[in-house]
């Protein structure tokens, strides 16, 4: 058996348009992409692919699903055999193992960090809006820094308070374990003494693509030359600073429909460029980039535009590590800032519109960039202009497309006032070497392909739900952790916040309502345990689902046949969209699937009433149940605006 860490690797690294495009032609539209679907016979492209949600789905044969799904239907591999299909194309290493009981340990371990640090985010941004020494300290801050509270809650930022162990206590009292504390790097266990790593921080909590908390970025605000100025979750079972951006799940959308990403070094400058309006950023977080970081990004856009302070030396630095990115065939662009200047400040000089145009403005090419740099270091001296001519080649050498690297050949040369064939000659030098082409070896297509594999078609589920319960999985699934109603007691000052999923499920509770169709019950299921656990199982989760049926089925209920055009957006027009009716569309939604359910429970009392036949006192007992219901359904047309369930 493939370990869960292996399969989530797989998953990370496999971006669908990559997958995809091995096998059809795909032709950008919008944020997603068109191709002729490979299952079927078609002229007219039907076949859509979402780099953003990581799903394919084809509206003339109905096939859909993800990066595994697609493998598995194309290759006629079963499920296992298209993670090691994949697991072979990116270079992940599959070790092949029973689960042991120490294995399952270590998963509800995870399981518990997860809600451990959910619970830690809550509590660090209750503890800044409404703590007094939130307010006074952590909350000040950052309004002298300009930032509103909308961005702030966005990103979910907060604040640890400075008593050494307050946040440790809290979570104690609150019922979380200690070790769990511990494990996610939340508090320190120096020789049973705990206490907490983020005291007296502002916090900024790390999300996955899917909106989990994976750890937190604390920022000290009391200058303390003895404390560092950042303090990060240490590795952990659930944080691995190599695998993650930060903004990322604020950003994705954007990125893929702005097809760019913009990369800075902090926190605060995401922060900062989103109440620009500039939302498609993520930040390195003052690392170096990682291959897993660079395809992370590389999911969404092969477009990244880097922004560096108006610092020489510290760009020349930055520089280095920039390799990899041309190295995953993504194009790179340069944009300096003002001397003195980083995102966050100068954001903040220019007003929203200006501050775009200069992006834009004021973007250069990466291979460009670099060599206009390196050569007014080197100047005229011959052995900085021999080593500058070697970092050039380099840079141009991991191109994997050899038209770009062509052009690059031609442009380089120009720049560095060398001949054309002396360049490329060193570039074909360097990919010649043996230690290049092992590192850049792609794997053989009939070595990971199974000569006798077959696939068992699921049997094809009857319809037995109505539409309504459909609908509710997908809100849960879509907007669960979006906020639906904020409400502050006026006596106490206390928030509370009621999201998508805590209105959905309560209604169904309250009701005792119940999902017909098996696969709807599996999913619903699946969700409210979650929620129990602190955590939301948003898109990612179920598209990634190890069962096909359910990554199939909630694929079918996230694919959208038609997108906005940019058209609109580019001329300023203002369409409104689904998540800004949440407020009306979810209780419609519950109140239509109450509505269902008495459609069936009329449905069942009819059918009794036929078999009670001659039984004057049942059939009176069942004609009141009746009026009952038709009672009930006529509320709920009421509350429907007058429209009648059907």
């Amino acid at each position: 058996m493939i370990d869960h860490s292996t399969i989530e690797r797989i998953f990370d690294a496999a971006q669908i348009t990559d997958v995809v495009s091995e096998f059809v032609s795909l032709k950008r539209r919008g944020v997603n992409m068109l191709g002729l679907c490979p299952f079927h016979n078609e002229k007219t492209p039907s076949f859509t692919v979402s780099p953003a949600k990581g799903i394919f789905k084809c509206f003339g044969c109905g096939k859909g699903g993800n990066a595994v799904n697609f493998i598995m239907e194309h290759e006629h591999l079963s499920y296992p055999e298209a993670l090691r299909w994949l697991a072979k194309k990116y270079h992940i290493e599959v070790e092949e193992k029973e689960v042991t009981p120490e294995e399952i340990a270590k998963q509800n371990e995870r399981e518990s960090m997860l809600v451990v640090t959910q619970y830690a985010a809550r509590l660090f941004t209750e503890t800044l809006f409404h703590g007094h020494e939130g307010m006074a300290l952590g909350l000040s801050y950052f309004r002298e820094r300009g930032f509103g509270d909308a961005i702030l809650k966005k990103f979910e930022v907060g604040y640890c308070n400075e008593k050494r162990d307050d946040f440790t206590q809290k979570a104690i009292a609150a019922g979380y374990k200690s070790e769990y504390l511990v494990m996610s790097g939340l508090t320190i266990d120096r020789e049973g003494y705990l206490f907490d790593r983020f005291a007296g921080r502002i916090m900024f909590p790390i999300h996955s693509l899917s909106g989990q908390v994976l750890g937190f970025g604390g920022r000290i605000i009391k200058k303390d030359p003895k404390a560092a100025k950042y303090v990060n979750t240490p590795e952990t079972e659930i944080y691995h600073k190599s695998r993650i951006v930060y903004g990322i799940f604020q950003a994705r959308q954007a990125i893929s429909r702005e097809d760019r990403c913009y990369l800075v070094e902090g926190y605060t400058d995401v922060l900062s460029m989103h109440e620009s309006g500039v939302e498609n950023v993520v930040a390195s977080s003052g690392t170096a980039l990682t291959q897993e970081q660079i395809r992370l990004i590389k999911r969404f856009t092969p477009n990244i535009t880097m922004l560096y302070d108006g610092d020489p030396a510290g760009v020349k630095a930055s520089l280095r590590g920039t390799d990899m990115v041309l190295e995953e065939g993504m194009n790179v662009r340069i944009v300096m800032l003002p001397e003195g200047e980083d995102p966050d400040s100068y954001s903040k000089k220019l007003s929203d519109e200006e501050f775009k145009t200069f992006l834009k403005e004021n973007e250069t090419d990466f291979i460009r960039f670099k060599t206009r740099l390196l050569l007014d270091e080197a100047q005229n001296d011959p052995v900085r202009r021999a080593n500058l001519v070697r970092e050039v080649v380099r840079s141009i050498a991991v191109i994997p497309d050899q038209i770009a690297r062509t052009i690059y050949v031609k442009e380089s040369s120009r720049l560095l006032g060398m001949p054309e064939e002396v360049v490329l000659d060193e570039v074909l030098k360097l990919r010649k070497q043996q230690t290049f082409r092992d590192r850049n070896a792609w794997p053989v297509q009939d070595a990971v392909v199974a000569p006798q594999a077959t696939v068992q078609k699921q049997k094809a589920r009857e319809e037995t739900s109505f539409y309504s319960e459909r609908e509710l999985l997908r809100l849960l699934i879509r907007y669960g952790s979006e906020v639906l109603t904020r409400e502050t007691d006026k006596e106490t000052g206390i928030e509370t916040v009621t999201t998508v999923a805590d209105y959905i499920i309560s209604q169904i509770t309250e009701d005792e309502l119940t999902f017909e169709d098996p696969l709807f019950t599996t999913i619903y299921s699946e969700i409210t345990f979650n929620v129990t656990q602190g955590l939301v199982a948003g898109e990612r989760h179920f598209v990634q689902h190890p069962d096909p049926a359910i990554s199939s089925t909630v694929v079918d209920m996230l694919t959208e046949q038609y997108s906005l055009s940019r058209i609109w957006s580019s001329r300023g027009a203002f369409v409104e969209t689904e998540e800004m009716k949440l407020r009306d569309i979810v209780p419609d939604s519950v109140l239509k699937f109450k509505g269902d359910k008495i459609k069936m429970m009329q449905k069942e009392i009819r059918r009794a009433m036929a078999e009670a036949a001659g039984d004057d006192e049942k059939i009176s007992e069942l004609q009141a149940r009746y009026k009952a219901m038709t009672s009930l359904q006529k509320k709920i047309s009421a509350g429907l605006g007058g429209r009648i369930v059907l």
